[in-house]
């Protein structure tokens, strides 16, 4: 009775709040509908639950209207590649295992100084111009008369064309060997430049990110393991890691499990999605190629390949960002020149560049309420709703939960407690030794988890200074105050600092958790230059919208120097937190102690297509996996060669010994992916013309590149002009 009665004031109070947003123009108008009845009373399904206006999402760029779309009907309707630091796009190519590669030999420097070079500079002259060669030649020039340039560089002129940079990189692994190169951001968003440096042997711990490894007293991986390995190889075998219905961290747990190693041994530049099909780089310390490669025989929605020796191992954040390929099934609009407006629009205009849902988590307590609760220094309240049932959870779980609030039981609780809850497991553990100590609790959840917390108040403030932004101030123009990189001076890039996706560990179905979701910090090597738009920048013209910047939270960042700027403290002192003094001395749970970082208001997908698809059968994928390409490839191989029937079942073997069917119904790799390819395909010629064939629907397919901290979700959501939440897509697949 209860329960049929709350459903009908529900369902009242989601039309009265409707009706009041359009009328009085604000998304933000909340009625707690169940306010006049004890909410204990109330089933825990009936409680509020987390959408995207609780955490600041609320505007769009486009007025065009939504249409409607399902977001990840089946695994492999969204692809998602690694897009390393020199802007490569990371496939699996290959499974096999090459002969012994390296990357590149360790250089002699002894053998390769007080020779002259004047050939080489002169070559390079003609390649580069008299600007760069003449950088050039002053490095060897000091490197020949003894100066330390251990700790310097030179950065040569900007370039957006990428098979430039390509020439001057194979340059000096060609001719000077005794530097080596990479790749910086130049002072145009589409240009990069090439920096040059002294090949120390694998740097000697002094590249990119070695301060902030020494700063966290945290040793290379290579510092163990058996002396006696090559000296030709280098000590990381760099692989690609395909990957589907997994997260990173989660595959890389099977594959150290087989090959009877750490998972530390692992090193990757980000963690990718679980609910998607993902292609990134991984480097282990100091194995074979060809014990790794074997392991596809066995490894089920896993495969690995693409295999190189190299001297360093990745380190989170060494990524440009990630190659998204999405496909919108079921897709309906009043007309389908609103679907072709609204790709055209997304190309052209871009996104607000929020953080997305699965940055606040996948359950009912957003993450930025117990990272709120740390940086008051609330540690019972901080403890109590990481604990305490929430809605929403796998009965199972809940139960369990239940348990220890009614018993207190630890022992028993952690018996019953599914190992992935980690947080939950750490704090328990935690009080277990010691009694009550909340805070000693809350330290015991892994640095990286726990930060998360704090990390997620910041993108809620954030969210609604952007929100506040663009109903302000609109989108198509730079105002007095706004924040954006200098000019004056090449800008740094933010360096991103890469989490887990889902930050409570909940082992279940998420259609939010879509993107690779980061923590962004300044450089630790040079402060970002950054200003505050005044009158002349205004009247020059210099900045436009896409330049402009908000800052998340810390004690390096500066404010907008207009009404945007107060956004910030006004939210945070009502959440009783401060900007500017800490409540205790609990220093990694203090805004106060953290550098801060700003990010882009307004994100534009860069390489973006669009293309409408037509399809009758559901079931069949509109998307290539590389996984996909590879067997196709060996199947006409195998075809061409041996011409027989048997054909598909010995490349079947070639390619693993298991298989499965993945929850949304997709043939993982292993044996039986080529048996699905020509089954699609038979499917795909027969359906149109078959008796049986269905209705036939249409698909939109998008394919972007968005750099580390972007969200994929964000770019549908201005598309569809619908909310991103778990139980709103669920329900389109209903």
């Amino acid at each position: 009775m209860l329960k049929t009665l709350c459903s009908k004031l529900r369902s009242h109070h989601q039309l009265l709040t409707k009706t009041l947003q359009q009328v009085l123009g604000h998304p933000k108008i909340l009625i707690p509908y169940y306010s006049f009845l004890d909410q204990n009373l109330l089933p825990v399904t009936m409680m509020k639950t987390m959408d995207e206006s609780d955490v600041g999402i609320s505007c769009y760029i486009s007025k065009l209207p939504g249409f409607r779309g399902i977001l990840k009907q089946r695994y492999s309707d969204f692809i998602v590649n690694e897009v390393d630091l020199d802007g490569n796009v990371v496939h699996l190519t290959s499974l096999e295992a090459p002969a012994e590669c390296s990357e590149d030999k360790d250089v002699n420097l002894s053998d390769q100084l007080n020779k002259s070079y004047a050939t080489e500079i002169e070559s390079f002259r003609s390649l580069a111009g008299n600007s760069d060669a003449d950088k050039l030649k002053g490095l060897i020039d000091k490197l020949n008369s003894g100066v330390d340039v251990s700790d310097e560089s030179v950065v040569l002129s900007p370039s957006s064309d990428k098979l430039h940079r390509t020439a001057i990189h194979n340059f000096f692994k060609e001719r000077l060997k005794f530097l080596v190169t990479d790749a910086v951001d130049g002072p145009e968003d589409s240009s990069k430049c090439v920096r040059v440096r002294l090949n120390k042997g694998g740097n000697n711990g002094r590249g990119r990110f070695s301060r902030k490894r020494k700063d966290r007293n945290d040793k290379p991986y290579d510092s163990r393991g058996s002396d006696s390995w090559p000296e030709h190889l280098g000590k990381f075998l760099r692989f690609h890691l395909f990957k589907e219905n997994k997260d990173t961290q989660e595959a890389l747990n099977i594959i150290a499990k087989m090959l009877g190693v750490q998972p530390r041994s692992f090193g990757f530049a980000g963690t990718k999605d679980k609910r998607a099909v993902s292609t990134q780089r991984v480097t282990v310390f100091k194995q074979r190629a060809s014990r790794v490669a074997a392991l596809n025989e066995r490894l089920i929605g896993i495969k690995v390949g693409d295999f190189c020796h190299v001297k360093e191992g990745l380190l989170l954040g060494q990524l440009y960002g990630n190659r998204f390929t999405i496909t919108l099934r079921g897709v309906s609009a009043d007309s389908e020149d609103i679907i072709k407006a609204s790709a055209v629009a997304l190309g052209e205009h871009g996104f607000i560049n929020y953080f997305g849902l699965q940055r606040f988590g996948s359950s009912s307590v957003p993450t930025h309420l117990i990272g709120a609760a740390l940086l008051r220094g609330e540690w019972k309240a901080a403890v109590s709703l990481i604990l305490d049932p929430r809605e929403g959870e796998k009965n199972a779980i809940s139960t369990v939960r239940e348990y220890y609030k009614e018993s207190g039981d630890i022992d028993g609780t952690l018996r019953q407690l599914p190992r992935h809850l980690v947080a939950e497991r750490a704090i328990l553990q935690c009080l277990k030794k010691s009694p009550g100590n909340c805070l000693q609790a809350l330290k015991g959840i892994p640095r990286t988890l726990r930060m998360m917390y704090v990390h997620s108040y910041q993108s809620y403030l954030w969210n609604h200074a952007a929100s506040m932004r663009v109903q302000k101030h609109g989108f198509d123009q730079v105002v007095l105050g706004d924040l954006v990189y200098s000019k004056e001076q090449p800008k740094e890039k933010e360096t991103f600092v890469a989490e887990c996706e889902d930050v409570n560990g909940n082992d279940m179905d998420d259609y939010s958790n879509l993107d690779e979701t980061s923590e962004t910090d300044l450089p630790e090597e040079k402060n970002i230059s950054v200003k505050a738009i005044n009158e002349e920048d205004l009247i020059s013209g210099t900045y436009t919208i896409e330049d402009v910047l908000l800052p998340l939270p810390g004690s390096r960042v500066i404010y907008p120097s207009n009404d945007i700027g107060e956004v910030y403290c006004d939210l945070a002192q009502k959440d009783g937190i401060s900007l500017t003094e800490t409540a205790h001395k609990i220093k990694e749970f203090s805004i106060t102690n953290m550098t801060g970082a700003y990010r882009r208001v307004f994100q534009k997908p860069k390489d973006f297509e669009w293309e409408l698809l037509s399809y009758t059968d559901g079931t069949i994928p509109l998307g290539e996996t590389d996984f996909d390409a590879i067997a196709k490839s060996v199947k006409k191989s195998k075809v061409r060669e041996e011409k027989s029937t048997n054909g598909s079942e010995e490349l079947a073997a070639d390619y693993g010994t298991s298989s499965a069917i993945s929850e949304g119904g997709d043939m993982l790799p292993g044996k039986g992916c080529e048996e699905k390819i020509n089954s699609e395909a038979m499917q795909s010629e027969e359906s149109p013309s078959g008796g049986n064939a269905q209705e036939s629907q249409m698909a939109l397919k998008l394919s972007f590149t968005l750099p580390a901290s972007c969200y994929a979700t964000m770019a549908v959501r201005e598309l569809l002009k619908t909310s991103t939440s778990v139980a709103f897509h669920k329900s389109l697949n209903d």
